[in-house]
């Protein structure tokens, strides 16, 4: 039987060639000379190092257009809070969103569900395994999907007959 799993997943590498290009954008712009601006990367959690609030905006969103040329999604992005450190400086810690969380998986569960596309639907730990008797059902249910889930990135992987 076709089947194919709905995931969300960033990849590592991609992460931190962004993280490092962001960093080499940083570096270079006039505005951020003789400051300590710098985004850090620990796995899938990043921090944003900077002088001030406005600067450490200007380091988010100098993040967001490099992960955007990279075809990375941005709404993966979780911010935390703005942080004090010594002095003035601030950092704010910014977690990567992998894997689709059980309330998304029950979301999405129910949507296919209630669309009566002839399809079964699965949690299967951090992915959602669809199986249907037709490969036209399972691109009908991947369309309902792309339709329906807009506020989270998910990929449509492992499409087997």
């Amino acid at each position: 039987m076709p089947s194919f799993d709905i995931v969300s997943e960033v990849d590592k590498q991609d992460l931190r060639n962004a993280v490092d290009q962001a960093n080499k954008v940083v570096s270079g712009r006039f505005d951020f000379k003789g400051s300590d601006s710098r985004i850090e990367q620990a796995e899938y959690a990043l921090t944003l190092f900077a002088d001030d609030d406005f600067k450490l905006d200007q380091v988010f969103d100098i993040l967001n257009q490099v992960l955007g040329k990279r075809s990375i999604d941005v709404s993966c992005l979780d911010k935390g809070k703005i942080e004090k450190i010594s002095g003035n400086k601030v950092k704010q810690t910014i977690t990567v969103k992998t894997g689709v969380e059980t309330e998304l998986a029950k979301k999405i569960v129910k949507l296919i569900k209630d669309s009566k596309i002839k399809v079964q639907a699965s949690i299967q730990g951090e992915a959602v395994r669809v199986t249907g008797a037709k490969r036209d059902l399972l691109q009908d249910t991947i369309a309902l999907v792309k339709k329906s889930i807009t506020d989270f990135p998910l990929q449509y992987q492992n499409f087997r007959d």
